[in-house]
Order: C-alpha cells, then sequence, then structure tokens
C-alpha cells in the first residue's frame, strides 16, 4: 500500500512524511464482494477500516434505510463506523477495497508523530547550572520534596564529547537527559534515510522523556555538537519521580465535578478528529501545537486534557505541568468512555 493511498484519511493526513511512511507498513488490506459483511452491529473489533475503492452501506438493523459510505466522499475520510462497539452492521455493496489498522498501532504512530517533532523539552532560565534550571522550573514546584531531594541523587553525571550520539532514533527509551553543559543538535531520519535537522540544544534543556511517557521507541537522534556534560536519569526514576508527580488522571465523574468548578476540557487530538466528534464544551489544542500555544491559557485555571487512547494527553500534561499549568489527565481517553460497564 502506498502513502499517497492513506494520506487522504483521518488522522493519517495530519502525519508527518516518515510517520505516514510508517504507516503503510502497519496497514493491512482487504478485499470484499459485494453483499460480504466487514462487522457486525454490537461487535468490538479494536480496529479501523478505511474505505479505498467501493461502497460500503452501515445498517442499522432497525428498520431504516441504511447509510451508504462511497470511497472518495468526505464522510469515507474517516474510519468506517468508528464508535465501539458497533452501532452499525457494515455490508459491502460493490466490489470493495479497504485499509485496516489496529486501533492501538494507529494511535501510537499518531501519538508518537505529534507529540513534538522531536523529544525536547525547556527548561526555563538563563543559568547554565542545572540544579537553578530544575528549581526554578515550576513543574519541580510540584514534585513532593521527599521525591525531590530523591530525585537529585538518582540523576547521574555523564560527560560527554563532540559528536557523541546520546539517544537514536527508533532505540528504546531508557533515560531522560539535562544538559549541563555544552551543546547538541537533535536530528530525524526520514523514509529515504537523509538526517532532518530539527533543533539545536544548549545547557538548561532537557530531552528524551516523550519516549519514556508513551512506551514508544526513540522518534529523534540527539548528538552533542560540542563538549560537556549531561545528568540523566534512569527510566524507572523519571517515572515513579517525575512523571507520576506531574500527570494527574482523573476518571469522568471526577472532570465532570472540576467542570463544575471552572476547568476547562482540550481535546489535543488533530482538528479532524476533533471536527468529526469530541466532548461536549470540549476545546481543540492539537499536541503539536501545544508549546506554540501554551502562553495564550490561563495559568489560573485548570484543564482536562483527552485523546483517542490517553497517550497524547499524557504526553500534554507533561508538557503544561512543566509550564506551571494544572492539568489533568482523563483516564483511558474517550475509547475509555466508549466501553460497556463491567458486570457486577
Amino acid at each position: 500500500m502506498k502513502s499517497d493511498d492513506l494520506a487522504k484519511f483521518i488522522p493519517l493526513s495530519g502525519l508527518s512524511g516518515d510517520a505516514l511512511a510508517q504507516a503503510t507498513t502497519l496497514a493491512g488490506s482487504i478485499a470484499l464482494e459485494p453483499e460480504q459483511v466487514l462487522f457486525r452491529k454490537g461487535t468490538e473489533d479494536a480496529r479501523s477500516f478505511y474505505l479505498l475503492s467501493g461502497e460500503v452501506a452501515l445498517d442499522a438493523e432497525d428498520d431504516s434505510p441504511p447509510l451508504l459510505v462511497k470511497a472518495g466522499s468526505e464522510t469515507a475520510r474517516h474510519p468506517i463506523s468508528r464508535l465501539k462497539p458497533r452501532v452499525y452492521t457494515g455490508i459491502a455493496r460493490t466490489p470493495c477495497k479497504l485499509a485496516s489498522f489496529a486501533d492501538d498501532d494507529l494511535d501510537r504512530l499518531v501519538a508518537r508523530d505529534q507529540a513534538t517533532a522531536y523529544e525536547v523539552t525547556e527548561f526555563e532560565g538563563d543559568d547554565p547550572q542545572w540544579m537553578f534550571d530544575l528549581l526554578g522550573n515550576p513543574a519541580f514546584a510540584k514534585v513532593p520534596p521527599g521525591n525531590l531531594h530523591i530525585l537529585f541523587g538518582r540523576f547521574e553525571a555523564m560527560p560527554v564529547s563532540a559528536g557523541q550520539v546520546i539517544i537514536e532514533q527508533g532505540d528504546v527509551g531508557d533515560y531522560y537527559y539535562l544538559i549541563r553543559s555544552g551543546s547538541a543538535r537533535v536530528t530525524r531520519h526520514a523514509g529515504d534515510g537523509k538526517a532532518i535537522a530539527l533543533a539545536e540544544l544548549r545547557a538548561g534543556q532537557g530531552f528524551g522523556e516523550e519516549a519514556l511517557i508513551s512506551g514508544d521507541p526513540r522518534n529523534a537522534t540527539v548528538t552533542m555538537s560540542s563538549a560537556g556534560e549531561l545528568m540523566r536519569l534512569p527510566a524507572a526514576d523519571f517515572d515513579s519521580l517525575l512523571r507520576e508527580p506531574l500527570v494527574h488522571r482523573v476518571n469522568l465523574a471526577q472532570g465532570a465535578e472540576l467542570i463544575k468548578r471552572g476547568a476547562q476540557l482540550i481535546d489535543v487530538r488533530l482538528e479532524a478528529e476533533f471536527k468529526e466528534g469530541s466532548l461536549k464544551g470540549g476545546t481543540n489544542l492539537p499536541l503539536y501545537l501545544l508549546r506554540l500555544k501554551a502562553n495564550n491559557l490561563d495559568r489560573k485555571r485548570t484543564y482536562i486534557l483527552f485523546c483517542q487512547s490517553g497517550r497524547r494527553s499524557a504526553a500534554a500534561a507533561f508538557l503544561l505541568a512543566q509550564r506551571g499549568f494544572d492539568a489533568r489527565v482523563l483516564d483511558g481517553g474517550l475509547a475509555a468512555l466508549n466501553k460497556p460497564a463491567a458486570p457486577k
């Protein structure tokens, strides 16, 4: 399957060229004959289907006329009958070709690509002394004092030389890094193997958190431009001492109570996903725009972030917490809201 075949679909249309190329390796291909069933009403198959050619009828099985989805239409840009359990039975009306994705694979791909073009966290302040940068950052005001004391003890000093590769695109996330002295450059390999320069990092900046939060491979390579020293924090310590205090999760009832007190819902999915449907009262601020628009948010207000699964919103909450915001994550995202209640 070619990238051009997938680029018209949502949320795939918002992916970078490199991520879109990865999507072609994740996509399954399905061919249906007329009257063949794609899925049945009431089932939960954890897959998304996109119509490449042909026509599919969506039957609600309630004596109402079926809804028709034609390839190339605006409706066909979205996954067919996305809600789970399925509210329709999908039946091919003509010979059809479809692309199929595991929902989890698709959400991971979008989360990784939209989390930012590179794994960089800005630690504000002009003082290059790493400890002063940490203590002056709003995020660390929210870390319990006991954690903070342990945190400083868990950071490991790492002398580095010019040209040394610190993290490499595709590797498993194992450490979170702060630059104590020196500088580094961030690059990302495109589908053709060429390295694209993304950023230059300086003392007082950190990198590597996104892979630790999402559990996905590193999405960029960081190479030292000059000799210096890094402070690195092992993944387990990052998770327990830093991420957990900064990423607070709420369930639907807790979120509703916060909204009564003035909290704002923010949908961090792509614009096209938001237009397809969102929670009532939600405002759209895609994760990839968060760094640029965070300063427009009211720092006195609580924000409840959500996405499809919770991955993108967790990364968003971490970024906002570092900037001094009170950000919460809707646990499990929209996917959890569509699941039937567990039997008592």
